[in-house]
């Protein structure tokens, strides 16, 4: 099998189901209490874009190199992470009412812990299921 099927799907089998036990259950009352109003139903199509999205950006900017090593993971990964929720983060600071700091600092400490998380499970996964030639 390719090895790069094996990193991206691997990257999301990590990556989806921490999400979504942080996002639903872990910080789900932090979330609904600070930004309730503005929640609304789950729009399946676009949560499934950003996840089918920003793995590819994980592969291309994190994990697919092929000298890349779970260190490299680690640190790229946080920063990866770091960066694309911050971007969210910020913008929201700036355009939306109730968005608060406090909402951002979660967000963006989240989004750089699972993404080098994922990354860095993708990568070990995909090195015990496809070894480097």
């Amino acid at each position: 099998m390719n090895r790069y099927v094996v990193l991206y799907l691997a990257t999301q089998f990590v990556l989806i189901p921490l999400d979504f036990l942080f996002l639903g259950f872990v910080a789900k009352d932090f979330f609904t209490s600070q930004v309730g109003n503005m929640l609304g139903e789950l729009k399946l199509l676009p949560a499934a874009l950003f996840y089918l999205i920003y793995v590819v950006g994980v592969l291309v900017f994190v994990s697919a190199s092929p000298s890349a090593t779970w260190q490299h993971t680690v640190l790229f990964g946080t920063l990866f992470g770091f960066f694309c929720y911050a971007t969210f983060d910020l913008t929201a600071l700036a355009l939306l009412r109730n968005w608060s700091w406090a909402v951002a600092v979660v967000d963006v400490g989240w989004g750089a812990v699972v993404t080098a998380v994922s990354s860095t499970a993708g990568l070990l996964i995909a090195n015990w299921l496809v070894p480097r030639a």
